[in-house]
């Protein structure tokens, strides 16, 4: 008999790759988990920006974008999975101020640790009027893992995992962004092993 796999629960958790990890989508990633459970895990990789600007986002979707804050900030490649179909992740929008008692867009999933993430139009339209989430991390697919897939991946030492710290997404510059989810561990790059979990 297999042993059972310890159940853990790693929503809001960053996952950070070893250097060992050759796929392509992930080399040198640092993933954002927004869900983790029996069934599987979905998250966004919060700093391989693709080569489109939001407002050239907006442009494809027929909408305006009044927040000049963000017209120059980079999409994500949020992962392999539906590239085409948006994926907002942003600080929790209340209604008038107040705690609401469900999230104030359509298709929102709500994170315990303060973000959410938002794949319904809505959200665009409510930026494209000056309105919107303050702090966001816009991306273009997503990354998933089926169940069990994401555990043997951590049992062959492909990712370091540690408690998401959402100044890493919205107020560090892309490219530092892979050393500091590492500093969160008290971890530099350069102490990683590129032969960790190949025996």
């Amino acid at each position: 008999m297999p042993s059972e796999v310890p159940s853990i629960n790693l929503t809001h958790h960053f996952l950070i790759a070893m250097p060992g990890l050759e796929d392509a989508a992930f080399a040198k990633s640092v993933v954002y988990l927004c869900e983790h459970s029996a069934r599987g895990a979905l998250g966004l990789v919060i700093n391989k920006p693709s080569d489109i600007l939001l407002r050239q986002l907006f442009d494809k979707v027929e909408l305006p974008l009044d927040r000049e804050d963000l017209a120059a900030t980079q999409v994500f490649q949020g992962g392999p999975v539906q590239t085409e179909r948006g994926f907002v992740l942003h600080e929790a929008v209340f209604a008038d101020g107040e705690a609401p008692s469900e999230p104030v867009y359509a298709s929102t999933m709500t994170i315990p640790g303060g973000l959410e993430m938002t794949t319904s139009k809505d959200v665009l339209e409510a930026l494209s009027t000056g309105a919107g989430p303050r702090k966001l991390l816009v991306s273009l697919g997503y990354s998933a893992w089926g169940e069990g897939q994401l555990e043997s991946e951590l049992a062959e030492n492909s990712w370091l995992t540690v408690e998401a710290d959402p100044a890493v997404i919205f107020d560090t510059p892309v490219e530092q962004r892979y050393e500091k989810a590492l500093s969160l561990l008290g971890l530099q790059s350069w102490m990683l092993s590129r032969e960790a979990g190949h025996a």
